[in-house]
């Protein structure tokens, strides 16, 4: 079986620019959930809608796959789904070894949509030593100090990183040090690596920040309309002219 060690995706060879590559693993979703309905064809407009962007980025996208759909048929599914499978790198098997099995890591052991897109967890590591040889998600923790054993063994060259932050600049220079070349780091911390290695990070307090930002803004916006809104009221209308008279103010007009 072939792995991560001696093969890599053909996107960078290819030209493939990297907001485009960023979106292949969208349309893949959307494509396989059409798939697993049974749906032969999608048009660029469904298929975009599904993906979350415009039919012109999508198509364009698709082009430098060298995918052009047919007109007023669209696209074939289970072929756009076999294409960026194999521009991504998932139509081979990709060991991964995930380090740090806290609450979060644990979770990532359990997610069952790995094995389904291409990638086998080949080991959790864990520096507890209490933790060596308990089972989560079916399999046994090792002990970082197997590491480098691990990596060799089974040709792993992607590690995911969900330890404290602290630990994992330390965890990461293991990895590369032992052959990894890729990693998911969702350490709330910034990894210093060297060429060559590609990091992915997944800051989920971040993310959650910044949709902080945007209910702020929202709040903020329908506060200065309900200003404006106010400011531009017509102001209450009068009566009608008064001219004084000898009781007083009266009605400039009075009725007949």
């Amino acid at each position: 079986m072939a792995t991560g060690r001696t093969h890599r995706p053909a996107t960078r060879s290819r030209g493939i620019p990297e907001a485009t590559v960023a979106r292949l693993p969208l349309y893949l979703r959307a494509l396989t959930a059409l798939s697993e309905r049974s749906v032969p064809t999608v048009s660029s407009e469904e298929l975009a809608a599904a993906a979350g962007v415009n039919s012109a980025k999508l198509r364009k996208d698709f082009s430098y796959l060298g995918s052009y759909g047919t007109r007023g048929v669209g696209y074939d599914v289970e072929y756009l789904v076999y294409q960026i499978s194999r521009e991504l790198g998932l139509t081979q098997d990709w060991p991964v070894v995930i380090v740090g099995i806290g609450n979060l890591g644990a979770a990532l052991a359990n997610y069952g949509g790995f094995a389904s897109r291409g990638f086998r967890v080949a080991a959790l590591i864990d520096a507890d030593p209490a933790m060596a040889g308990k089972p989560v998600a079916g399999m046994p923790v090792q002990h970082t100090d197997e590491l480098e054993k691990i990596i060799e063994e089974n040709g792993v060259s992607i590690g995911v990183i969900a330890t404290p932050a602290g630990a994992a600049q330390q965890v990461s220079e293991r990895l590369i040090a032992a052959g990894v070349t890729s990693i998911l780091n969702f350490a709330p911390t910034v990894l210093q690596v060297p060429e060559g290695v590609d990091v992915r990070k997944v800051d989920l307090s971040i993310e959650l920040q910044i949709l902080a930002f945007h209910e702020q803004r929202k709040a903020g916006d329908a506060e200065a309309a309900a200003a404006a809104a106010a400011s531009v009221l017509p102001p209450r209308a009068a009566d009608g002219p008064t001219r004084k008279g000898p009781d007083g103010d009266v009605p400039a007009v009075m009725p007949a």
